[in-house]
């Protein structure tokens, strides 16, 4: 990923929070409504800003209802996997926060 100068590593890092929080979100709602009848689940995309850094995600619905517990193990999985990806973009926006800070702190 090449950043631009006009991005910075907290705000690519707060738009992968983000986007990880609303997988959190779209994967949990499903779970929540794993027996509801007919219900078709979200699905949540994650797309690249190349020009500024960072990602953008939506959520859409699945075009046809699956099975009850067809899809569970995908959505528990998918919680996980999101729950890491919120971590690493939180540890990113701290090291950039720290190196600031020491920046800040040989400058005075």
């Amino acid at each position: 990923m090449s950043v631009t100068p006009g991005s910075s590593a907290t705000a690519i890092g707060l738009s992968g929070m983000r986007a990880a929080q609303l997988k959190m979100d779209s994967h949990a709602h499903n779970v929540a409504n794993v027996q509801t009848p007919d219900f078709k689940r979200q699905v949540t995309t994650q797309t690249a800003r190349p020009d500024t850094g960072g990602v953008d995600a939506q959520i859409a619905r699945e075009t046809e209802a699956s099975a009850p517990f067809d899809r569970l193990a995908d959505d528990l999985v998918g919680q996980r996997m999101s729950l890491y990806s919120f971590a690493a973009n939180l540890r990113t926006v701290q090291t950039e926060d720290r190196m600031l800070g020491t920046l800040l702190d040989t400058k005075v």
